[in-house]
């Protein structure tokens, strides 16, 4: 098209806030949908969606509905008459009547090489997996779940000491200047989706708090991961002295297990046996307390060493 085309934005976290500012400074953005405001904190006070906050900054009229079936939210969004539809970390699977609502289709901002790791979690996936690399997705959207076909896509290599949080750090500015690199091409016709290959696909299901424990029968390798993949949410934990002690950063440890669950102590710090290999807890939060080193928690902890069978 010639004229620059009328762009709704809809994403909810902080991956998607270098994203909004990236179309704000190129596009007009007519509106943004973003997620409810939630309770937060100790005091369960309501907070915005980053994208809500960027979102008033620059003057950018915002809906936050329930759901996009509700009539209310889907009358607003023909109100805003959207040439094209750009998605980033939004929440909410679009319906097709949102997918066929802008002329120029939705194009999504979706955080893996595509069709590695398709669904609401791909980057704590790809870290879960061991992949030696993860990276940012442009997508046209159809109703399949990240099965749309891809207009461009970029590599980010995944570092031995990365956590989601610090890839997503890496990967949000990324996803914001690789869509701005594809939309000329793509509104020009220059840029043709290309299909999936669907057999080359693998899935990354939505988190819950309850997968971040940790299941100590597995290889340490494995737990070291899942402790960075999980790294700040939901993060990792398991039961010891009657409570949740998280766990922020942890090793493998040399040798053999002393046994699954048990827990001992190398080179000072805390260590737990699994089904292969020694975990060590680099960094540990106690029920109630602040995250601390391990060194610093075996100095206030009690009978934290025991063997397997000593309890």
């Amino acid at each position: 098209m010639t004229t620059s085309p009328r762009i709704v934005f809809m994403g909810s976290p902080d991956f998607a806030v270098p994203t909004l500012r990236a179309l704000h400074e190129n596009y007009p953005v007519v509106g943004v949908v973003t997620q409810p405001d939630r309770p937060s904190g100790r005091g369960r006070k309501l907070m915005p969606p980053p994208v809500k906050i960027l979102a008033d900054e620059l003057g950018l009229p915002v809906v936050q509905p329930r759901r996009l079936r509700e009539p209310e939210a889907m009358e607003q969004l023909r109100r805003f008459a959207p040439d094209l539809i750009v998605v980033a970390a939004y929440g909410q699977i679009l319906r097709p009547d949102v997918l066929d609502l802008p002329p120029l289709g939705c194009i999504n901002v979706h955080g893996s090489l595509l069709p590695r790791w398709r669904g609401a979690a791909p980057i704590q996936a790809a870290i879960l997996a061991g992949d030696a690399e993860t990276g940012i997705t442009i997508m046209k959207m159809d109703a399949g779940v990240d099965t749309g076909p891809t207009l461009s896509q970029r590599a980010v290599p995944i570092a031995p000491d990365d956590t989601a949080g610090t890839l997503f750090e890496k990967m949000a500015p990324l996803g914001a200047d690789l869509l701005i690199e594809t939309l000329p091409g793509y509104l020009s016709g220059e840029i043709v989706p290309q299909p999936q290959d669907d057999e080359r696909a693998t899935y990354a299901p939505m988190l819950k708090k309850e997968d971040g424990r940790l299941d100590f029968s597995q290889p340490a390798a494995d737990l070291a991961r899942r402790v960075r993949a999980f790294n700040p949410w939901p993060g990792t934990f398991f039961e010891w002295n009657g409570a949740l002690l998280k766990v922020h950063r942890a090793s493998v440890g040399e040798g053999k297990s002393p046994g699954v669950g048990s827990r001992i102590v190398v080179a000072g710090r805390p260590a737990v046996g699994a089904g292969e290999g020694i975990l060590i807890l680099e960094v540990v939060q106690p029920a109630g307390k602040k995250p601390m080193p391990g060194k610093a928690f075996l100095s206030g902890a009690r009978n934290w060493s025991i063997t397997n069978g000593d309890e």
